[in-house]
């Protein structure tokens, strides 16, 4: 799926937390009914099959209650997308990324095939099993991980012996460490350690631009990779990098000279298409214009432009980012450039020229913070919003529960405004259509519910101190249901205006009044 996702090291964060974010977007034409969903153990399946792909894996027997945002409708799959588990570890998968005809040549994605012909005559082929894909990886590994890296080796180890049928980016973080893991080809995989002070952007292209395979063949600091990347890579080929003497064949030798201890991956295993440079640099672009604005973003000097295919991987910001930052570059439309779809700057044509990252068909953002200086019991706290970015708020809902509140799990086919999903829906395209006149009401309801959720951690988190471990979790429980209450006050509220603001503005309207 079409997403965007940012990374914020422990010590780029505000309070010295660990932030993985990810906005979940549906393809072109779709619009994915989404829900917030505690899976506790029992819930949790043993033998795991996949919808899309029909792979069969084997899970271990005792899995970790876990947070988790499913799609809400049934008949294709989970795709639970993210969450945080017992162990108060995170995971948010996947960011749909981009290769190259070289990587997919190499490792053949592991696609479904279904059967061909019929079963006991001349020429059926039996069904060929895929591997597997955004929809299956939060279930198959975050119930079972209590390390940001133990989810890297468990998921590579998925990977190598499953394969996968897609491309993908995939974070884990804990209370110390973020780690990004990208997959290369049907078999292979890469991941690097998010450096504390520093900032990851992703936007639906692979993205690591530099990589130490001594490391990862090694001590494994801030590297990890499939156990045969460097001789996968050295016999097909895929090392650009520029050095003496790497320029093909030792006389007389039968295989390439070695790959380079460090290289770039976007270069040898990622794509620099025209489509890129509409659909995905842009948004890297803008996100890292807000975060370190001092910079030269525009003009004949930019260091980068929105079509810059050398945008880089992560950077250390120009201050602490916050929650809200990470909302803000998350619900972006290129505000005050001219390629902000709802500006007055540019043209029509530069209006409507790149894809905004606050995007109509954003499905679901979840903001996965763990927070070091709090206790165990209450140190997980998702932040989550529904809907298209530039319309919805963002609130905090601890983790250490065992159900979500009804206003954020009940989304059904059915569109009501009593599900917090549809009723993101329904003010975003109700505001969308007089954004002018409906801005006010968006920013209003934006701070307020922000500062509701920042009192109520705060507020809570002075409670639990108070308690026994043990009894943190009813605690918690009764928070989220006091700010699901409050939010759907306060939603209620902004549909009210956004309809009466729109409806004054239909096309019906008639100057002379019947009093």
């Amino acid at each position: 799926m079409a997403c965007t996702t940012i990374l914020i090291g422990k010590a780029a964060s505000f309070d010295g937390s660990t932030i993985i974010a990810r906005n979940e977007d549906s393809p072109g034409g779709q619009f994915e009914p989404k829900k917030m969903h505690v899976v506790m153990p029992d819930e949790q399946p043993r033998t795991y099959t996949a919808t899309a792909s029909h792979v069969v894996i084997e899970l271990p027997e005792e899995p970790m209650r876990y947070m988790s945002v499913p799609d809400a409708l049934s008949g294709h799959g989970i795709w639970a997308a993210a969450g945080i588990n017992a162990a108060n570890v995170a995971m948010t998968a996947t960011e749909t990324i981009t290769s190259n005809e070289r990587v997919l040549g190499a490792d053949p994605l592991v696609e479904y095939r279904p059967a061909r012909g019929i079963e006991g005559e001349e020429g059926y082929e039996p069904e060929q099993v895929g591997g597997i894909g955004e929809e299956d990886m939060v279930t198959l590994v975050l119930p079972y991980i209590r390390s940001a890296r133990e989810g890297v080796e468990r998921l590579g180890a998925l990977l190598e012996r499953f394969g996968t049928y897609e491309m993908n980016g995939i974070a884990f973080s804990d209370a110390d460490e973020i780690w990004w893991l990208e997959t290369v080809g049907g078999h292979h995989w890469i991941a690097k350690r998010v450096p504390d002070d520093a900032y990851v952007t992703m936007p639906n292209q692979l993205g690591i631009d530099s990589f130490d395979l001594a490391d990862a063949e090694g001590p494994r600091r801030e590297h990890m990779a499939s156990a045969d990347l460097r001789a996968w890579m050295a016999t097909h080929h895929l090392d650009l990098t520029l050095r003496p003497g790497n320029v093909g064949f030792a006389a007389g030798a039968e295989a390439p000279f070695g790959v380079a201890d460090t290289f770039n991956p976007r270069d040898a295993f990622g794509s620099h298409s025209d489509s890129d440079h509409v659909y995905n640099t842009p948004r890297a672009w803008y996100m890292q214009r807000c975060l370190n604005p001092h910079d030269r973003w525009d003009g004949p000097g930019a260091a980068h432009t929105p079509e810059s295919d050398t945008i880089p991987w992560c950077r250390v910001p120009e201050r602490k980012l916050t929650i809200e930052d990470v909302k803000y570059v998350l619900s972006a439309h290129y505000q005050g450039t001219p390629y902000d779809p709802y500006g007055k700057l540019g043209t029509e044509a530069t209006r409507g020229l790149y894809r905004p990252i606050g995007i109509n068909r954003n499905g679901q953002l979840a903001v996965l913070q763990i927070r070091p200086d709090r206790p165990e019991s209450c140190r997980g706290v998702q932040w989550m919003a529904f809907g298209s970015n530039v319309f919805n708020a963002l609130v905090p809902f601890y983790t250490n529960v065992d159900e979500a509140p009804a206003y954020l799990e009940n989304t059904t086919e059915r569109v009501t405004s009593e599900s917090f999903y549809w009723a993101n829906r329904l003010i975003a395209a109700l505001a969308d259509a007089r954004f002018r006149e409906n801005s006010a009401h968006i920013e209003r309801y934006q701070e307020k519910v922000g500062a509701l959720g920042h009192r109520m951690l705060n507020e809570t988190d002075a409670a639990v101190a108070e308690l026994e471990a043990e009894a943190a979790p009813y605690l918690l429980k009764d928070a989220n249901e006091r700010m699901a209450a409050t939010l759907k006050t306060e939603t209620e509220k902004l549909l009210g205006s956004v309809l009466y603001t729109t409806s004054l503005a239909m096309k019906n309207a008639f100057a002379m009044s019947d009093n």
